[in-house]
């Protein structure tokens, strides 16, 4: 539990160290103007206490962050102490001492340097290499080289490429799904498929929306192409879960969501590993799934919200629903269906789709 946090709380930490150094933030001017100068530097942003404390000499400023001051500060020696906010350099020129006998792998100076005191504080350290021309965070003793605007873009077009073949794929398959769940013919398989692809499609996302933070002012094109592919994809997917699982509570919707997330797609794809994640034992590919209908009633017009739940609360699964349809829709009223002819016509039409 104690390491889950710790990756936790380091996660967080370089996915702000990615924020203040995109493209667009006052930081990333300075760093780019550091480069186009053919300089180096060594900064650390956070933690200025301890920082401060793992050093000595230099020149205490306490002067309000700007990036060409930055720039300036950075022709000369030593490191650049900047508070947590980027708001106030608190010392340039420093010289720091980290440990020596702290782990790393890194083999410049400046490097080593950097390493060692992201490992010793909660800093956030950035070192630009005057000899490679390039920008490397470091996060818990972890370095992490800035990739420049075309080379972002390069992974963004591949993930694009992917995102939008997956999501192709998936809606095919749920709109199979539809028609199986009408006709009652849904089998363990047919969930397992949906569920890969929907993992999928989440992976490639989350992919995405780092790069996203990567890119900056950059990337708004991107983070709408992101919302495009995704649209509403958390509903659908779970009340997908919520169709199938033993407990179909919102909050074990979201527990079973978090165990699929946590899981690697490949395993994600047998049906085995799906069934138990539902609340299911001995379960074959070609067992029979009865789905209790969320989904299907949710993409239908004339169900408003939360009707779907109180149809679901009444009849108890979807084929119940249909036979109820079958006999009398007009009983769908005392559910709340406003217009039950319309909500069978289009049930009926559905299951014949295909």
């Amino acid at each position: 539990m104690e390491d889950k946090t710790k990756n936790k709380a380091s996660q967080a930490q370089l996915e702000e160290a990615m924020r203040i150094t995109a493209p667009g933030s006052a930081l990333r001017h300075a760093l780019d103007m550091i480069i186009a100068g053919h300089m180096g530097a060594l900064i650390c942003v956070g933690d200025t206490e301890n920082v401060i404390k793992s050093g000595n000499d230099g020149f205490a400023l306490n002067i309000s962050f700007t990036a060409n001051r930055l720039f300036e500060l950075s022709k000369m020696d030593g490191a650049i102490v900047i508070d947590q906010g980027l708001t106030e350099i608190l010392r340039a020129n420093y010289h720091l001492n980290p440990d020596p006998a702290l782990p790393t792998s890194e083999t410049g100076m400046r490097h080593r340097t950097a390493a060692r005191m992201s490992l010793l504080t909660n800093a956030i350290v950035i070192s630009v290499s005057e000899r490679r021309q390039v920008v490397n965070v470091f996060v818990d003793g972890r370095g992490y080289e800035l990739k420049t605007v075309p080379e972002l873009m390069t992974s963004v077009n591949q993930l694009v490429t992917a995102m939008q073949s997956t999501r192709d794929r998936l809606d095919r398959r749920l709109s199979r799904l539809t028609f199986l769940e009408l006709q009652d013919q849904v089998t363990l398989a047919d969930l397992t498929e949906v569920f890969y692809l929907f993992e999928v499609l989440t992976t490639a996302g989350e992919e995405l929306k780092k790069i996203i933070v990567q890119l900056g002012s950059e990337g708004r094109t991107v983070r709408m192409q992101h919302e495009e592919f995704l649209g509403n994809f958390d509903d659908e997917y779970t009340l997908m879960i919520r169709d199938y699982a033993k407990d179909s509570s919102e909050e074990n919707a979201a527990a079973i969501r978090r165990a699929l997330d946590d899981t690697a797609n490949s395993q994600v794809h047998k049906a085995t590993n799906i069934a138990h994640l539902l609340g299911y034992e001995d379960l074959r590919e070609d067992s029979i799934m009865a789905p209790l209908g969320l989904r299907t009633l949710s993409n239908v017009s004339v169900v408003r919200e939360g009707v779907a739940e109180q149809i679901v609360d009444e009849y108890g699964s979807l084929q119940d629903l249909i036979d109820v349809i079958d006999e009398n829709p007009e009983r769908l009223q005392e559910s709340g269906v406003r217009n039950p002819t319309i909500l069978a016509d289009t049930l009926t039409r559905m299951r014949s789709s295909r």
